[in-house]
C-alpha cells in the first residue's frame, strides 16, 4: 500500500515498480551472496563471466556488456588484475584501447564457480512455471528497451 495520492494508474504502476525492485534486490542478494565469500564483487564476477563466455574484450566493450561505466570498469579490471585473474594489454591495432583477457587463474576460478551460480539462479527462478518465465522474460525485455 502506498501513501501516494496519484491517479489509479500512477498508484498501480508505482506499486508494480516497487515490487519489481524488491524482487530484483531479493533475487540478487540470494544469487550473489556466495561471491563475497570468495572475495568477488558482482561487477568483478560479471567481468570474469563475460570474458569466460565471450573471450577477450576491450575495456569499453566489457563495460557495455556488464552495464557499468568505463570509469568504474577501470577500477574493477585493475583489482582483478592485481589478483592475477586477468591481464590488460594495449591493443596492437589501436594503442588507445586495452584488451582484457582472462588469465589461467581467472579461467580456473570462473570455471569452478559458474555452475553453482547457474544452479542458484535456476533454483530461485523455479518458483515460476515455464510459461511464467517466458512471460516474465518478454516483459523484462519490453521494459528494458
Amino acid at each position: 500500500m502506498t501513501r501516494f495520492k496519484g491517479t489509479k494508474k500512477e498508484i498501480e504502476t508505482l506499486g508494480a515498480f516497487v515490487k519489481l525492485m524488491r524482487a530484483s534486490e531479493s533475487v540478487s542478494a540470494d544469487v550473489h551472496s556466495p561471491l563475497s565469500e570468495i572475495g568477488l564483487t558482482i561487477s568483478q564476477f560479471g567481468v570474469l563471466e563475460a570474458l569466460y563466455h565471450l573471450g577477450p574484450l576491450c575495456q569499453k566493450e566489457l563495460a557495455e556488456k556488464i552495464l557499468k561505466s568505463s570509469g568504474n570498469m577501470t577500477m574493477v579490471v585493475g583489482n582483478l588484475e592485481k589478483r592475477g585473474l586477468l591481464t590488460r594489454k594495449r591493443s596492437d591495432e589501436d594503442g588507445r584501447y586495452f584488451v582484457i583477457t582472462l588469465s589461467d587463474k581467472g579461467k580456473d576460478l570462473i570455471k569452478a564457480i559458474f555452475p553453482d551460480h547457474v544452479q542458484r539462479i535456476s533454483e530461485r527462478m523455479s518458483r515460476l512455471s515455464a510459461d511464467e518465465i517466458e512471460i516474465f522474460s518478454s516483459l523484462c525485455k519490453k521494459l528494458g528497451r
